[in-house]
């Protein structure tokens, strides 16, 4: 009310600003009641002598504008009277988001903000911190339930979530305070915002107390992020941290001044001087019957008149009265322009111009929705095409001052209009939070997914609450509280706690690794006993038992043989492309030469044998010609199936990132698979006749039966590669090509062990056996 008083004179005392012009004033109380409302509004607009309803009976001054209410509800009811007239109504307090609706109020305008924008930012406040699980507390009224819905709309729609709302049931003596500590005792929001009044507010901070809940952080609406009433002692444990919005702080020197000179025995005119003396300095005027009611049992001392108020006006006195002041201002700034009109260019029909003392309501209604002036401290002053003015907060934080008291401390701001579009300007290290904490409290409803690991929804839960769940295998997130997991690349693969990707090992049966060493050595030092062999027969092949096995298909055999083992040098090392295409092709065709020339062998000892017998048919077989036929017609299908191969679907390189987690195997596509079993079904069914045909005969009258040793190793032999298949279709990158390469270097030793050793061994060590006679069976009675 002062800072209204202090404004009119100031302007009255300006030369420059209304000169020869006067402002006068009317106050009327509203006491918080709709009722006293609606009837100072009406007793305004008749005339201030009574209520005449569309009648103003007072002749004398004429009524410009109305500066007020402070409450929205009440602002809204006398809005909807004014706006009847469009007599120009400014609020200094009332920031209800319906009064900017300007068919329902024409004439309605404010110095606060609206709480469209107070409840994004306090929203933003709430992603600012990381708080993602807050709960709302708000008026039954008109402020608090289009600011609790504007809220929990801007909470959900930033990814938070609401953990109760509740109301304080303003038309109850306890406001519901009861319930509500019980809901909030109950949630696990550590966050709670507060869309309330101080005089509401105050009631749940009692029961609060009374119960004993601490722990939490306050979020403030503007209402009640300033006020004294809530900086009591009792209230510091609880209320300490409280962070919020206040009315922007302005500098108003003077006024300060200006309140320092109140003396109770000089203000007769102000009826509210004492009982707010009697507040104030929590006294009694001698000789008055109680009006105020301590909210404590302090014994109450006599009021003097010499209480000095610099104890109480600090700067924070200065947010709501500023609105006050600004108010003021631009109804004169208003009626400034009224008078600067020129006439045949006003704004009025046909160029017209107001005059002073005649204007209507809706003359100053066009210039206020117009003004625009900048205050004493710098601020620009205007109101949007809704009647609002700049939105502009500060974001203050309750923390102990020096004496011990609460205090809010400005730690930031919120300013729509900031350049570069930073709406919110926080000073983080100067915050205190509960327990005298600095570290920003965590609000969750479930904690935090480390990195590694994504959310995975409750159902029937909010958003919130969640469960923490590995991310899938080939799969990283490496920010916490993933929603999803991110793949990898095809050439990379997560690290063990899957927050970023490495290169993918590669992996092939190299030269330098153990096994592909040690498998080559064997392979080429295998590839030199046939030879070693050969080179035994040769030096003695006139020997009867060399003789005896077909000399010139042994040695092929034993050269196929030698060419068997080094074949397995071509799986080794890393794929190359003529590598893949002949190393499956030679490996087949090699053991077709070798299988084919120990099916040539068993033929031969077979008619070799059955030839010898009076009139028999078989003795124009038993030469040369017919292995080698044979050798060439079982080699020459198998060059057919090979060639089909390489001309339908050539094996090639590939990368294979599919097959073993983390590992690229470098391989080679052999792929239809069809042909490479077709192949190697081949090379079986040579090898099962061939020991069908050696088992047949080994009966057959020798000593030294070739048939026998041709049938142990065509069964070693079958024996090695029917164990091949199921390890090779179970087998994995290298080990895949490991298992081919044993089992070409075990079925090759297989016919070397079986066929050649045992005629080495009588050769080199058994020379007296090495005779037509012993070979014929006939010196088996000679000693």
């Amino acid at each position: 009310m002062h800072a209204l008083i202090f404004a009119v004179q100031e302007i009255n005392a300006d030369p420059e600003l209304l000169p020869n012009v006067t402002l006068g004033f009317q106050v009327y109380d509203a006491c918080n009641t709709l009722r006293r409302a609606a009837q100072g509004t009406l007793f305004m607009l008749s005339g201030g002598k009574g209520i005449t309803p569309n009648y103003h009976c007072d002749k004398g001054t004429r009524l410009a504008g109305i500066i007020g209410e402070s409450g929205s509800t009440r602002s809204i009811l006398m809005a909807q009277i004014l706006g009847l007239y469009w007599y120009p109504q400014i609020s200094y307090f009332a920031s209800s988001p319906i009064l900017s609706n300007r068919y329902l109020f024409p004439s309605f305008f404010r110095t606060i903000p609206s709480d469209q924008f107070q409840m994004k930012g306090l929203a933003e406040l709430v992603f600012y911190f990381g708080w993602s699980w807050v709960g709302l507390l708000a008026n039954d009224n008109d402020y608090g339930q289009f600011g609790l819905q504007i809220a929990k709309q801007e909470i959900i729609k930033g990814g938070a979530c609401v953990a109760f709302t509740e109301n304080i049931l303003t038309g109850q003596p306890n406001r519901n305070a009861p319930h509500i500590v019980q809901v909030i005792k109950e949630s696990t929001a550590k966050v709670v915002m507060v869309i309330s009044s101080d005089s509401h507010f105050v009631i749940v901070a009692e029961e609060l107390l009374r119960q004993n809940v601490t722990g939490n952080i306050w979020i403030a609406s503007e209402a009640w992020a300033t006020s004294d009433l809530l900086f009591k002692e009792r209230y510091q444990e609880m209320l300490l941290g409280t962070i919020g919005f206040a009315i922007h702080r302005g500098k108003m020197p003077t006024f300060s001044k200006y309140l320092r000179s109140f003396q109770p025995a000089n203000d007769h005119y102000d009826p509210f001087i004492k009982e707010y003396w009697e507040q104030a300095f929590s006294c009694k005027w001698p000789g008055q019957e109680n009006k105020i009611v301590s909210s404590d049992n302090a014994s109450m001392r006599v009021c003097t008149g010499t209480e000095k108020l610099e104890s109480l006006l600090t700067e924070e006195y200065h947010r709501l009265s500023l609105n006050v002041y600004n108010a003021v201002y631009a109804m004169a700034w208003a009626i400034q322009n009224l008078l600067n009109c020129t006439s045949g260019a006003g704004p009025f029909p046909y160029g017209d111009c107001a005059n002073i003392s005649s204007f209507h309501p809706w003359h100053l209604l066009h210039y206020i929705k117009n003004v625009n002036f900048k205050t004493k401290d710098g601020r620009q002053i205007f109101f949007d095409a809704k009647g609002n003015p700049p939105a502009i907060y500060d974001i203050v934080n309750w923390q102990v001052n020096v004496k011990g008291a609460l205090e809010p401390v400005t730690i930031g701001s919120y300013d729509l209009s900031a350049p570069n579009g930073r709406t919110l300007s926080i000073d983080s290290a100067g915050i205190i939070w509960t327990n005298n904490e600095t570290q920003v409290p965590l609000s969750t409803c479930s904690p935090r997914c480390p990195l590694g690991f994504r959310k995975v929804i409750i159902p029937g839960r909010p958003l919130c609450c969640y469960n923490c769940a590995h991310c899938p295998q080939g799969y990283i997130s490496n920010q916490t509280d993933a929603v999803e997991c991110q793949s990898c690349s095809w050439n990379m693969w997560p690290n063990q706690q899957q927050d970023r990707c490495l290169l993918r090992t590669t992996e092939f049966l190299s030269y330098e690794e153990p096994l592909g060493y040690s498998l080559a050595a064997i392979g080429i030092l295998s590839s030199l006993i046939p030879l070693n062999i050969l080179g035994v027969f040769i030096h003695y092949k006139q020997t009867p038992i060399v003789r005896a096995n077909n000399y010139s298909l042994s040695c092929l055999l034993l050269l196929s043989l030698s060419l068997c083992f080094l074949c397995s040098l071509g799986f080794i090392g890393y794929p190359q492309p003529t590598q893949c295409l002949l190393r499956q092709v030679a490996f087949g065709m090699v053991f077709a030469l070798c299988i084919s020339c120990v099916l040539a062998k068993t033929i031969t000892v077979v008619i070799a044998f059955n030839a010898t017998k009076p009139g028999s048919r078989l003795r124009k077989w038993t030469g040369v010609k017919t292995s080698y036929c044979a050798i060439g017609f079982c080699t020459f299908l198998q060059l057919v199936v090979c060639v089909l191969w390489l001309s339908l679907s050539a094996p090639f390189p590939e990368l294979d990132a599919d097959t073993k987690p983390g590992v690229i195997i470098v391989n080679c596509n052999e792929r239809p698979p069809s042909a490479f079993w077709c192949m190697l079904g081949y090379l079986g069914l040579l090898a099962f006749i061939s020991f069908i045909v050696a088992f047949l005969a080994r009966r057959l009258p020798d000593s030294f039966n070739e048939a026998k040793f041709i049938t142990f190793s065509m069964l070693a032999f079958l024996s090695v590669w029917v164990s091949f298949i199921p390890a090779y279709l179970s087998a994995q990158g290298m080990y895949t090509v490991a298992m081919e390469v044993f089992a070409i270097l075990s079925s090759s030793w297989a016919v070397v062990g079986c066929i050649f050793v045992p005629k080495c061994y009588i050769v080199l060590f058994r020379p007296n056996m090495n005779s037509r006679e012993n070979l014929m069976g006939k010196g088996k009675g000679q000693k």
